[in-house]
């Protein structure tokens, strides 16, 4: 094995260490915790890393790439419009619903902040993926903002019902994939229908 491949090798060994230890601790991860699980020194980790916030950018890539490829299939998998926004939603939720000390571990960690690159530029690349999805279904016009605007609103109300849902666990995930999917057809299948006539 070469050095390079090696030293690949030991990283995804130090962020599957990492993963376990935030699937356990969430937002309050510690770089001792993660070492110690790893079975290393934290300046090992810190040579593989540089900090917290170099470790958190790798862990948000990791995970915001499997959360968007899993969206992209369900938006692309077929069906009705209706069926297609359902489905999306209730994979975003399935995904925080089996992972909810990752994604706190997110959005949550001291390291969100300053590092907030890979979350946010997850969150514009599915917002880009929508508003396309959504000019093309309802054929907007290419300077119909409705798309972008729409698009940036499903995106900031799932997420923020999705952080109530966690907090409180007051319905059923398929309940609330059904009222936020009831919620959204409103408007964009109002729009949806009118586009098809």
């Amino acid at each position: 094995m070469s050095v390079a491949a090696d030293r690949d090798a030991r990283r995804e060994s130090l962020l599957a260490a990492a993963d376990l230890v935030v699937q356990r601790d969430g937002a309050s991860a510690s770089m001792a915790a993660i070492a110690a699980e790893a079975g290393i020194t934290k300046p090992i980790l810190y040579r593989h890393f540089g900090d917290k916030s170099g470790l958190y950018a790798a862990l948000a890539e990791r995970h915001t790439d499997r959360l968007l490829d899993a969206l992209v299939d369900a938006l692309t998998a077929g069906g009705t419009s209706r069926e297609r926004v359902h489905r999306t939603i209730d994979t975003y939720l399935s995904v925080i619903e089996a992972e909810p000390q990752v994604y706190r571990f997110l959005v949550e960690s001291e390291e969100a902040a300053p590092a907030k690159g890979p979350v946010r530029g997850f969150l514009l690349r599915l917002q880009e993926l929508l508003a396309a999805g959504i000019s093309h279904e309802l054929r907007l016009e290419p300077d119909d903002v409705r798309a972008g605007i729409w698009a940036a609103a499903i995106l900031g109300m799932v997420q923020a019902a999705g952080d109530r849902w966690l907090e409180l666990r007051d319905c059923s995930r398929e309940t609330l994939t059904s009222q936020l999917t009831d919620l959204l057809w409103g408007a964009y299948g109002s729009a949806s229908g009118a586009a098809a006539k």
